[in-house]
């Protein structure tokens, strides 16, 4: 197995071929990826080397120290988190090799179509119809509160193909082009002024049998995997001490002492230890994903995401008074991504709002901790062994 040492030496030896201040940004990328060091658990050939994921930490250092360039992973954060896992799990050969090395490289952005307006966080409850025709799927749907949608050349899209069976079970897996003919992506406009969110219609679009990952009716199982990555890539993010929403309102609070009251110190110092603690937490979950794929505990940690974020932002604009009313700018954007500490404290505190919703509701999540963490009863379900077609709607 490739251990540090050698993880060091492969390093090195790319930074002499590919110097940074003298190497186009997207070959030194292709070259990272190609010398198997992107992400190093990743198989050889497909990016890494087979190496256990703590050790990606020794590349990017060595890499950090050298000025080279990063494949802006914010921008590319679905792509990265959520398509390639199950693009690695399920995919086909050919699917592999056509697909991660332009993801990770940031030469092609990924979305998600997996919500709808009547399957939200009921998702399994999903209408959107992919019929076969010879080769190819016919889709017909809708999906909504879709990131990145308006920048994303693919996106991985769950259909029903068959509505005969309970609603879990008629679900098919897919990779959808989010240039061809039928796609049309609208904004949905947010309470931030900016329209990041959007809904996709789909009318008679056709994806080749092809770029289905998984077996036919096997989507949701497929599904899970993307979920699970999903939960982790939110709620279990690297962060330095201070980092994220804590940073903001920790710098205020030294910098304006005329601010400070009792109240919100002793609120302050509770959401900071907060804070610390679900950091550590997301360290240990990325330590235990070194020996496998990720579990519920992901649900937990995006759990804490949510709540410390809205009470974060709350006590940040409370702290600035009358100045965190203030809001710089309400014109419609369509941002390639989000930035939750580059603005001032209205943003984050209108932003924070969506965090219970985006990747799973609050609700669900504390659903999941409760039965596969907890391991408590389930709540009653009287569609389970309904067929889709006979739910009401």
């Amino acid at each position: 197995m490739t251990g540090a040492e050698e993880l060091r030496d492969r390093t090195r030896e790319l930074l002499a071929a590919h110097p940074p201040a003298s190497t186009d940004r997207l070959d030194f990328l292709r070259a990272r990826f190609d010398a198997g060091l992107a992400w190093v658990h990743y198989p050889e050939g497909l990016g890494g080397v087979g190496a256990p994921r703590s050790l990606q930490a020794v590349v990017d250092a060595e890499l950090e120290a050298a000025g080279a360039p990063d494949n802006d992973p914010r921008r590319i954060g679905i792509g990265l988190g959520m398509a390639a896992p199950t693009i690695l799990k399920y995919g086909t050969e050919e699917q592999k090799q056509r697909f991660l090395r332009p993801l990770w490289v940031g030469e092609e952005v990924w979305c998600q179509l997996f919500s709808e307006p009547g399957a939200g966080s009921d998702l399994a409850a999903l209408g959107t119809r992919a019929v076969r025709a010879g080769d190819s799927w016919v889709i017909n749907g809708q999906k909504v509160w879709t990131s990145s949608a308006h920048v994303a050349r693919w996106a991985i899209l769950i259909a029903r193909t068959d509505p005969d069976v309970p609603k879990h079970r008629g679900i098919t897996y897919f990779v959808c082009d989010m240039t061809d003919p039928g796609v049309e992506v609208r904004p949905l406009r947010q309470v931030t002024g900016e329209a990041e969110f959007n809904e996709v219609f789909l009318t008679d679009v056709r994806i080749p049998d092809a770029r289905r990952l998984g077996e036919v009716g096997d989507g949701w199982r497929v599904a899970q995997t993307t979920l699970n990555n999903e939960r982790v890539a939110i709620g279990g993010m690297r962060l330095p001490r201070e980092g994220g929403m804590i940073g903001p309102v920790s710098k205020t609070w030294r910098e304006r002492p005329e601010l400070r009251t009792h109240d919100l110190h002793q609120r302050l110092l509770k959401l900071w230890v907060e804070a610390e603690v679900a950091r550590l937490t997301s360290e240990r979950l990325r330590q235990q994903l070194v020996v496998g794929q990720p579990g519920p505990e992901g649900a937990g940690m995006k759990l804490a995401f949510a709540r410390l974020n809205q009470e974060i932002s709350g006590l940040d604009v409370e702290l600035l008074g009358e100045e965190g009313l203030l809001y710089d700018d309400w014109t419609m954007r369509r941002p390639e991504l989000v930035d939750f500490t580059g603005r001032e404290a209205g943003y984050r505190y209108l932003r924070s709002k969506g965090n219970s919703i985006e990747g799973g509701t609050t609700e669900i999540l504390l659903n999941i901790v409760a039965e596969r963490v907890l391991g408590l009863p389930a709540e009653p379900r009287t569609d389970k062994d309904v067929a889709w077609k006979d739910l009401a709607r």
